[in-house]
């Protein structure tokens, strides 16, 4: 599995600047469960960084950590959370993180997108990406009774379904949208400390909001709005089987047509 990984990374280190002599060593803090989906995938994408990182010189780790536990950290390149939004919201205001890339995994909550705090990173669909998403929907097909899925086992465009079967060999579970969050959210890291050759959090942060254009698996390209939200295309499901795909086909703004667009 780890030869077959290499294989699929191998372009993406390629069109990287060359490896280092002096190896950097990456440290993510995490705070939040250490078991389940966010974790799983947080594990996958660490697993596939380390495996880049051989290619170019960078060592990656994730430190489970607590909220109270911060205050005591030097050096710190990102903050990855999966707890609730007022815990994000309250440690993404502290001074001392003004300038860190704040990672929200798993919250789908409006009230932290529309905050527009300058440092917080929203993976996650949030709740009225998902409520537009249906919307659409539901308005070419009433009776239905879909629901609306950032990930789901089926998917299998944009190379998903290879994601989806490197996910469940290694960690011995179903992707689900926790999952890839944790997964894009180490990916989304890994691909900016690749491009910038950077540790340093006001680096990776200015990067991410101005520069990457991330493929997860869900079409090249995705960006972050200044809400903090990460653009990306939902699943429309009913009965356990992807309908469509949203935003759907004609919907004016396109990935815009789902949730907060703007801070202004």
């Amino acid at each position: 599995m780890r030869l077959v990984i290499k294989v699929w990374l191998i372009l993406l280190c390629l069109s990287m600047q060359p490896a280092l002599a002096e190896v950097i060593d990456v440290r993510l803090h995490y705070i939040g469960p250490t078991e389940g989906s966010v974790w799983l995938g947080m594990q996958q994408g660490l697993d596939e960084a380390n495996i880049q990182g051989e290619f170019l010189g960078q060592k990656y780790s994730i430190l489970p950590t607590t909220v109270e536990e911060l205050d005591k950290l030097d050096s710190i390149t990102a903050l990855l959370f999966a707890i609730d939004a007022e815990q994000v919201k309250a440690v993404a205001q502290v001074e001392k993180f003004a300038n860190v890339p704040v990672f929200n995994i798993s919250s789908d909550d409006d009230a932290l997108r529309s905050a527009c705090l300058q440092n917080v990173l929203s993976i996650s669909a949030s709740q009225k990406m998902k409520q537009d998403a249906l919307a659409q929907w539901l308005a070419k097909n009433p009776q239905s009774t879909a629901v609306v899925q950032g990930w789901h086992k089926d998917f299998k465009k944009f190379a998903a379904s290879q994601l989806n079967i490197r996910f469940t060999k290694a960690q011995g579970a179903i992707m689900d949208d926790d999952a890839w969050a944790g997964w894009a959210t180490v990916k989304l890291l890994s691909d900016t400390v690749a491009r910038t050759q950077s540790t340093d959090a006001a680096t990776v942060l200015n990067y991410l909001k101005n520069d990457i254009a991330f493929d997860g698996q869900k079409g090249a390209g995705a960006t972050f709005r200044d809400t903090g939200q990460l653009r990306q295309l939902v699943l429309i499901v009913e009965d356990n089987k992807i309908t469509a795909e949203a935003p759907l086909r004609g919907s004016k703004g396109g990935l815009d047509s789902l949730g907060l667009i703007s801070c202004k």
